[in-house]
């Protein structure tokens, strides 16, 4: 499946990406090797659905499919994220920011909208 996908890598984490028309999906690998506690494990992955969270509107669509190295568990959540974004824009998924800091507008059709929608009204 990800024999064509982009690969790029940092010290904390590598990212697999396989560019599609569809919305951006996330898929999280953090072994036991990387944190041998459940909470060290989950931390990470927390602060990666977060990142992710945050960049949703300027993500190129496609799979995603970051693999966690061992030195996420000793590095902060700041750097994680850092590391996520670094790897994001190596890849060409995530636009690179303007000189003053600020992201590029989302370039979106209005169809494949990422908001959450109205929940439906309940019925009886």
């Amino acid at each position: 499946m990800f024999d064509t996908a982009r690969r790029t890598s940092d010290p904390l984490l590598s990212l697999h990406w396989r560019q599609t028309s569809t919305p951006p999906r996330l898929g999280m690998a953090v072994s036991r090797k990387v944190d041998s506690r459940a909470v060290g494990r989950n931390r990470i992955k927390r602060v990666l659905r977060d990142a992710t969270r945050h960049i949703l509107p300027w993500l190129q669509g496609g799979d995603y499919v970051v693999v966690a190295r061992s030195a996420a568990a000793q590095a902060s959540n700041a750097q994680v994220r850092e590391a996520f974004l670094r790897v994001l824009r190596r890849a060409g998924a995530l636009p690179v920011p303007a000189a003053d800091g600020t992201m590029p507008p989302p370039v979106r059709a209005a169809s494949t909208s990422l908001s959450p929608t109205e929940p439906e009204p309940r019925s009886g």
